[in-house]
């Protein structure tokens, strides 16, 4: 019996893909804590890495398809466990876990705007602490809400709201 089918048999979730090495299960967010202690703890998995997590905003009703990258270099499989949530719905955190997830939860958190229940310092590091909204959620403007630059005059950053002309908002297919 190989790995995907043991770990299909220890946890409850849907197994939606089993390759040779790569498996993919789906969760739901009340198991994802157990299912992942479970996957680095027992004797059968001993998936001891968590190299990532990532996310991406789909049009659902769960809005968010949220995934843990693992890596058991015991048994040299890789895998992904994947749970859906919104954005009123938080996610466990599993730093008490998986300790390098850390920066990866703060980092889902300031680009998509995901909440991580009992997270040990939530916070955003690549955006400003004054930065409004999520930049890699879908309902962001392309060209952001605020326009910043330095003004040398005044040695001082400035923020200024985002205005498009008109003339680049009509097109003619018609003149060059």
């Amino acid at each position: 019996m190989n790995t995907p089918q043991i770990i299909n048999q220890l946890v409850p979730s849907t197994l939606v893909s089993d390759r040779d090495i790569d498996f993919e299960l789906q969760v739901s967010p009340a198991n994802l804590l157990s299912v992942l202690d479970l996957l680095k703890s027992h004797i059968l998995t001993q998936i001891k890495n968590l190299m990532e997590i990532t996310a991406v905003d789909t049009s659902n009703v769960l809005r968010f398809y949220v995934t843990y990258f693992l890596e058991s270099t015991h048994y040299n499989t890789r895998g992904r466990v994947s749970v859906q949530t919104n954005e009123l719905m938080p996610l466990i955190s599993i730093t008490i876990v998986f300790n390098s997830i850390n920066w990866y939860e703060r980092e889902a958190y300031d680009m998509y705007g995901l909440m991580f229940m009992n997270h040990p310092d939530l916070r955003r590091i690549l955006t400003d602490y004054g930065f409004q909204g999520f930049p890699l959620r879908k309902d962001f403007p392309l060209s952001g809400f605020t326009d910043v630059f330095y003004d040398d005059g005044r040695k001082l950053l400035v923020y200024e709201p985002v205005t498009l002309a008109q003339n680049f908002r009509k097109f003619s297919f018609l003149s060059p």
